[in-house]
Formats: structure tokens, sequence, C-alpha cells
């Protein structure tokens, strides 16, 4: 997508859609004000009828206004302008994007990003749009027969700002806000291929692509032969019943020298039927999606090579399949970690953990200034949560606190969750060092205790995504979180804000 900024006005800019906002109480936008006055009161005469409505998303698409050079002016709802937030923001783009989306227009001028967002700067203003307008366009029909959807032919977006000294501000998050999106889209795609399709070798195949022709992104993957030298017994407790060989995926991105690389962990179980301790049949088919903290990792890989971010960032991911076979783990069996760790497993569906240990493990070979592990873990985080959080558990009150503040600046928002020795005594087994599960109670929080035997020392922080990774129903589909959040917090510590 190419993005601009300029300060032309609302009326003035010859487009496609020009994009205004109406709040509540007809009270006119900044964009729309202009394109009252352009059109003699236009704007305010079909807000007074009702055809246009300042109600939170309502659209309305108008043409052949008076007075204005676009083709079609997009009218949005935005709310109470009290309460016109980041949130709201986001909500209003998208649903004029959405509305904009129906019809053939391949350039639009946003002036949306002309509204006082209560303490909302034009760089995230525009990055929030351009990520918006991603996730409205984003399709997914490589999966399906015939003439496939090709969806609006948006190629240029125009963002309004008020003042000369807002441009390059306004650029440089549509820029960000585009990575992002193409971080997002990657991760989407991995997440809604069925899992016949998209198998631990996919996954290996995708981080080797995504890693051929650049410079500072190199790829290695580790065979189910190598992790057998390495100890990871873990690991391969989960792959044993399957037929599909396990991968460990590594990336490595060099963008500052030899300084401590951010290692971010990502479950990759490309199907999860719970192996001997076999889910339920309803909605089985969404445990494709238990790879979204892989393909999260992954889209964030993206995301900091095409901005050439100047920080190390490695990725870790450990890719399974969790089948019932005639090999396949069974409760009761104790297992070893990499680290040394004996582990027993009472249940084969608490399987991500016994992947993510052997992985962190693993990952203190690269001496991390900070380790984060992303996983669709616990079903007890979709219960604590829903869909709007993810559940975030650390040890360091400095990388939680990043995290906390990185959720909230990209919108992809995180609630963090205790620890504490009172949850771990809940692990305890008669038989080997710690259990697998810990109980009913705190299922989110047990697991966080689990994962922490494996990172003492390191700054290490736990994002369960399972309510977030992934939609349900009619609009089905991968979210492409915690790209965002995962993204924006990388954006920081390269001191790659504004």
């Amino acid at each position: 997508m190419e993005y601009f900024a300029t300060t032309s006005k609302a009326s003035k800019r010859a487009s496609d859609c020009v994009l205004v906002g109406v709040y509540e109480r007809n009270k006119l936008g900044a964009g729309a004000a202009d394109i009252d006055a352009a059109s003699k009161g236009e704007l305010k005469r079909l807000a007074k009828s009702g055809d246009v409505s300042g109600s939170l998303g309502r659209v309305a698409v108008l043409t052949n206004v008076p007075g204005v050079r676009a083709q079609r002016v997009v009218v949005v709802g935005l709310g109470k302008s009290s309460k016109f937030g980041a949130t709201q923001f986001r909500k209003a783009v998208a649903a004029a994007i959405r509305a904009v989306s129906k019809t053939k227009s391949g350039q639009i001028f946003n002036c949306l990003t002309l509204e006082r967002v209560g303490g909302v700067s034009k760089y995230y203003l525009a990055r929030h749009s351009a990520e918006a307008i991603g996730d409205v366009l984003y399709l997914f029909n490589e999966t399906k027969s015939g003439r496939k959807k090709t969806g609006m032919p948006l190629k240029k977006v125009g963002c309004a700002v008020a003042e000369r000294g807002d441009v390059a501000n306004a650029m440089l998050g549509a820029k960000h806000g585009d990575a992002v999106n193409a971080g997002v889209s990657l991760a989407k795609d991995l997440g809604n291929l069925p899992p016949n399709i998209c198998t631990p070798s996919y996954l290996a195949r995708a981080a080797q692509k995504l890693a051929r022709g650049n410079n500072k992104l190199a790829a290695k993957i580790i065979n189910e032969t190598e992790m057998k030298r390495l100890g990871m017994h873990s690991l391969l407790s989960v792959t044993a019943g399957a037929s599909e060989p396990a991968k460990l995926i590594v990336l490595q991105y060099k963008g500052n020298g030899k300084a401590a690389p951010v290692v971010l962990v990502g479950k990759g179980v490309t199907f999860d039927s719970g192996g001997i301790s076999l889910k339920p049949g309803a909605a089985m088919d969404e445990m494709k999606f238990d790879m979204c903290g892989a393909a999260g990792v992954i889209g964030t890989m993206a995301t900091v090579a095409a901005l050439k971010l100047p920080i190390n960032v490695n990725a870790v991911i450990p890719a399974v399949e969790n089948i019932p076979g005639s090999n396949a783990t069974v409760p009761g069996d104790i297992v070893k970690s990499m680290s040394g760790k004996m582990i027993e497993i009472l249940n084969t569906d608490a399987e991500g953990r016994l992947i993510l240990c052997d992985a962190l493990t693993y990952s203190r070979r690269f001496k991390p200034a900070a380790i984060i592990d992303v996983a669709t873990l616990t079903g007890a985080c979709v219960i604590a949560l829903g869909k709007h959080h993810a559940g975030l558990l650390s040890t360091s009150d400095k990388l939680a606190n990043s995290m906390l503040t990185a959720g909230l600046a990209s919108g992809d928002r995180a609630w963090r969750l205790p620890l504490g020795d009172d949850y771990a005594e809940q692990l305890k087994s008669n038989f080997a060092d710690f259990a697998n599960i810990g109980g009913r109670d705190a299922g989110t929080i047990t697991a966080g205790c689990f994962l922490a035997k494996f990172t003492e020392g390191m700054q290490w922080a736990h994002l369960d995504i399972a309510g977030t990774a992934w939609t349900t129903g009619s609009k089905k589909g991968a979210t492409g979180r915690p790209v965002p959040m995962l993204s924006e917090l990388l954006l920081e510590r390269a001191g790659a804000l504004p």
C-alpha cells in the first residue's frame, strides 16, 4: 500500500473517497466541517434528517456532494465526542473502510486523522488507520476452488494532518502500520491454513521462505534426531503418536551487532487433538489454531525484518502435531526435559507447556536480554479474560510493564495475572520433579508456574493468547494477535518510535 500525508483540505483533495466523521448530537468532525462549508450546509442538513448519524460505526456513503472534489464522501459516526479515544477511532476507521470496500475505490483520503483523540499522537492515528485498513481488507481464499475474490483495488491512502510539522510523524506511523499489517496478515494466513497443509514441515518452510534473500535474517531447522541428541524428550513426547515429524524452527534477525537479543518463543502445535487425553469433538476443527503462537512470532519477525529495526531478535518455534497413536505418550508417563527436570504427564492435552519448556531451555544459549513465550495455552485463560485481553505472566515487573504499555499503545491488550509458590504447589508430583498440570483451579497461572521453572535467572514473560488468537462463529479465523503488541514492544526497544 502507498501512503502519504498532507495538509490538504477534505473538500479540496481529488480522490475516490474522502473519510470524515460526525459525533453524536450532530457535531461535525474537522473534515466534516470543511465538507459542510464547501457544500453550503449539506452535511448538517443530512444529519438533521437522520441520513447521517453520529452513532459510533454508522456509515453513510454520499456521492456528488457539491463543492467537493472527491467522488464519494464517506461519513462515519464517531459516538460521543467526550469518549472518543483510540479504540473508538479504530472502530470508526474500520467501519468506514468496510463501507468503502464495497466500491471500486483505488484511492482514499482519510480525514479522520484530523480528529483530536485524547493522548494519541498523529503517529499512532496514522498507524492505527493503516492497521485497521489492512485488517478489514484481509482476504483468505487460498483453499477455495473457482475464481478467487480479489477484494477492493485500494492502492493509495492519504492521511490528513492539520500542521506541516505532523507530516513526518504521520508518514512514519503509516509505514510502521503497514509493516505490522504485513506481519499480521502472514500470521493470519498461517493460522487459517488447514492442518493437512500447515504441518510442522510447512511452518519450517514458511520460516525459511521469510529468511530467503534477507541478509539480516537466518533460518535454522532442527529435526527430531538432533532434538534427541539435545535431550528434548519433553517436546518429543508430544509428537510421539504422530507420523508428521516435529521441527524446531530457529530464526535469527541481526540488526544490532553483538547486542543481546530478545527471544520470542512461539507454540506451534499445528493440530491438537489432545492426544490420548482426547478433546471433545465439538469445535475440534479450531485446534488448527493451536499454532497461532508460532504464527504470531513468525509474523512479528516479518515486521521486524521489513522495517530493518536496529535490534537483535531471535525466534524459537517448537512445531509438532499432538495426535493419538500406538506410540503416543499416555497419562502417567514421566519424561526428562532438556533442562534435566523430570515431568510427570498427567494429561496429554496439556502439551503446549511440554514443547515450550524445551524451547525455553534451548533459548538460553542466546543469552537473551528478554525472553517472551507466546502460546494458545489454556482454556482457562478464555474463561478468565474472554476474547479481549491476552493473559500475561512474568517474573519481571519491568518486562511485564513494558508489554502492558505496548498492548495499550497498539490496541492489542494484555492483563497481568499473578505467579507464586502457592500456585506452584499444585504441580507437585509423587513420582517426578513436578507434574504437567495442577488441577482445575487457576489453570492459566499454574501453566505459567510450570514454564517459570525453566526460566530462572532470565527476564521472562509468558503470553497466553488462547482467547485472542482467533475468532469463532460466522467470522471464524485467525486474528494475527499478538503481532501488534510484540511489534510495538520491539519498536520501543529499538528506539524507532517518534
